[in-house]
């Protein structure tokens, strides 16, 4: 029977940890391989007490061991435990790097899935679908890339779609399951690399989707927002949506300028264009086929394997 478990580095409070860990135990892991990025006694003891687990907490005797200092930027972290859980990972067929924002939802189970894989494919990529400031059971849909992209994405968002790649706030790259036991592979945050030449693979499995809760409510985006563009997702270094002859701007660029022009108001007004659950939306997705619903059940899942920490 085909195995599959996956990693993350994480900070983040104890219940949205549990709850990261518990729903992806009842979908189907066998291994969940967790790193806790900063101290939390609370989050570790719950983890390292489920025999399905493996958690480290990182601190600076892990890096130690990894024959490195603390990476400062986090992205680095992140890649650096990513494949040092690949390198440990010989107890399941695929592993998968992923934030604790995002959730697999796969269509049927996903050791189906991937045991219908050739046997020489080496990895399977999942595509993101990002939620609706909602109830958290609606989600826009990737679209793959191609020559209607732009028109689609601007008819949904008719004022910033054309600055906001794919109609997403954040990754259209989705995360990768990696087969395990080929030698020399480092994982990266969207990629992963054998004798330093990425590997490839069919562009997006069909069978399972990638539910990011990037801004899951107006609250959430604007309390991570300082952080992203400074640090994060809309940090100044990452590329265009497009060329820039072409009028492309970064998403740093697209929303500081928004809030120097309008202030919080502005952003808010650029949130509520691209992430509002309203049946206006969800019907303009609807239109375009790019409407997805899934419920995630995250409450029930934690019930089941962290029932102490059920708030």
């Amino acid at each position: 029977m085909t195995t599959w478990g996956l990693s993350a580095t994480i900070l983040a409070p104890t219940a949205e940890i549990l709850r990261f860990a518990a729903y992806h135990l009842e979908t189907g892991a066998h291994r969940l391989y967790l790193y806790l990025d900063d101290d939390n006694p609370a989050a570790f003891d719950a983890l390292k007490a489920h025999p399905k687990v493996r958690v480290t907490h990182c601190d600076d005797s892990h890096w130690d061991r990894l024959g490195m200092k603390r990476p400062r930027k986090h992205q680095v972290r992140q890649s650096a435990n990513a494949t040092h859980a690949y390198q440990r990972a010989g107890d399941v067929d695929w592993l998968i790097h992923m934030d604790v924002d995002e959730f697999l939802v796969p269509q049927r189970p996903i050791a189906d899935a991937l045991s219908a894989c050739a046997a020489n494919q080496t990895i399977a990529r999942i595509r993101p679908m990002e939620v609706l400031a909602g109830d958290g059971t609606a989600f826009k849909a990737f679209i793959p890339n191609g020559p209607d992209r732009a028109g689609t994405v601007r008819a949904l968002y008719p004022t910033y779609g054309a600055y906001v790649k794919g109609g997403f706030l954040s990754h259209l790259a989705g995360k990768l399951f990696v087969r395990t036991g080929l030698p020399d592979v480092r994982v990266q945050i969207h990629n992963a690399f054998q004798n330093d030449e990425m590997l490839k693979g069919p562009e997006q499995h069909p069978d399972i989707d990638l539910a990011h809760l990037h801004a899951a409510n107006w609250d959430a985006w604007i309390a991570a927002y300082r952080f992203r563009v400074a640090k994060g997702s809309y940090r100044a270094e990452l590329a265009p949506n497009k060329p820039r002859d072409k009028g492309g701007l970064s998403m740093h660029e697209l929303l500081t300028t928004i809030e120097a022009e309008d202030g919080e108001a502005g952003l808010r007004a650029f949130f509520d264009e691209l992430c509002a659950d309203t049946p206006q939306m969800r019907d303009k997705l609807a239109g375009f086929g790019l409407l997805k619903r899934a419920n995630l059940g995250l409450k029930a899942t934690l019930s089941t394997h962290f029932p102490q920490f059920l708030l």
